[in-house]
This record gives structure tokens, C-alpha cells and sequence, in this order.
């Protein structure tokens, strides 16, 4: 049996370097003028049934027959706020460049109209790069667009320091952990649930700190010659 990990790479100096970056915003007290916005995509197979599934009785659950129908897959796109206990999840047909710069202006114009700048934390997929934005709107709105926003990437492997991943895999167990047959249904699950999330402003704290992850991750940050080592040591 195997399975699949994000398996970071030793002693990778680009690795570390994203990764404190990533851990020194996550620091950052709320401000409600640069909130700290997380963004993740990820999909979801519907399934139709292809038989009645069996109801529940005393004493057994509802039961699904072995085979079903495929029915086409959907993206979902979370943004989440975790200081402010706010998330959205857009159901779409695609995740293309054009999705990710529709769902970025949308948190410009539509969620953060006042702020000074949206400190958007995502991975480093292709589509997650600002010339996306020039790829869905004429430049003048490009650049507006972009000069509301402060970009952070996590680094290559490290996707697990995206708290929007952790806020999909809460979706996905909460939600989306059985056969749904099409988008409608999707996306009115979806929506309840995110209401439900919203309601209770389920916030996430970050613990791993960027002195924290010296000392636990220290196999990922490149070893110095003593030379170098002994010249710090005496700058300090």
C-alpha cells in the first residue's frame, strides 16, 4: 500500500527562506487594514447513483450500491481568514488562470473594499501568479487589482503551511466525505456548510514558529562550513 506525502527536500536554503516567510506573517496580530487571507483550490468528482441506496433500519446504516456514475468534477476555491474566523468557498466549472483572477477580484471589490492591502498566503501553483490578472483583465485593472495585494508563497513541497489547505480537508471530512451526484447539489451543501463555519467564527491559531521550526526542522536549513558559522557567531 502507498501513500502519497509532500515530502520536503533536505537542506534546501529556497525551501526555508518561503517557509519563515510564510511563518513570520502568520505571526502578524489581526489587522483588520491588512487581514491575512489564505487561498487554496481543490476538486471534487460528482457521483450519481445508479440504484436506490437501501434506507436506514434499526440497527443498520443507509446502504450504497457498489457501482455508481460518474458525473463530471467541480473546483472548489476556499479563502479563509483564520484570525477573523471567515471563509468562502466558490464552486466552479474550472480552475484556470481567469478562475483564480476572478476570485481574487472578488476579495478586492466585494470582501476588502476598505483595506489597505490583502496579505494573500497560497501556494506556488501556475495560475497563483500575478500575471493571471493580466491574463483576465485589461492592465489598468491588472495593476489596481494587484497594488491591493501583499503576495506570500509557500514553498515548493510545502503546501502544509497553506491554512486553506487545512480549512479543505475540514470541508472535505465535514462535508463532501460521500457521493454527491451533481454541481447544484455541491454547491448547496457547500454554502451550508460555509454558513454554519461562518456562524460560529471557527478561527485557527498557528503554533509552529519560525524559532520553532529551526529547532524541529532543523534537517531542512543547509549546514555551514565552520568558517561561515564561526564569523556569525562573532557578528553577534
Amino acid at each position: 500500500m502507498k501513500e502519497e506525502w509532500c515530502i520536503p527536500p533536505k537542506e534546501n536554503a529556497g525551501f526555508v527562506c518561503a517557509m519563515e516567510d510564510i511563518l513570520e506573517v502568520y505571526k502578524r496580530p489581526y489587522d483588520a487594514n491588512r487581514p491575512v487571507v489564505c487561498l487554496d483550490e481543490s476538486s471534487k468528482q460528482q457521483v450519481k447513483e445508479v440504484r436506490l441506496p437501501l434506507p436506514v433500519m434499526l440497527g443498520q446504516p443507509e446502504r450504497f450500491d457498489c457501482e455508481y456514475e460518474r458525473n463530471g468534477v467541480s473546483n472548489l476555491f476556499m479563502m479563509f481568514e483564520p484570525l477573523a474566523g471567515w471563509r468562502h468557498v466558490e464552486v466552479t466549472d474550472h480552475r484556470t488562470a481567469r478562475d483564480w483572477a476572478q476570485q481574487v477580484k472578488w476579495l478586492v471589490n466585494e470582501r476588502y473594499p476598505e483595506a489597505e492591502k490583502i496579505v494573500l498566503v497560497e501556494d506556488n501553483l501556475n495560475t497563483h501568479s500575478p500575471a493571471s490578472l493580466y491574463k483576465a483583465f485589461e492592465p489598468q485593472e491588472a495593476r489596481r487589482i494587484l497594488e491591493n495585494l501583499e503576495l506570500h508563497y509557500t514553498p515548493k513541497h510545502g503546501s502544509w503551511l497553506d491554512m486553506a489547505e487545512i480549512e479543505l480537508s475540514i470541508l472535505s471530512r465535514q462535508c463532501l466525505s460521500r457521493r454527491i451526484p451533481d454541481q447544484e447539489t455541491l454547491r448547496r451543501e457547500v454554502n451550508a456548510w460555509e454558513a454554519r463555519r461562518n456562524e460560529h467564527q471557527s478561527k485557527m491559531e498557528w503554533h509552529l514558529s519560525t524559532e520553532d521550526a529551526r529547532i524541529k526542522l532543523k534537517k531542512l536549513y543547509p549546514t555551514l562550513p565552520d568558517s561561515i558559522a564561526e564569523l556569525d557567531d562573532k557578528a553577534t
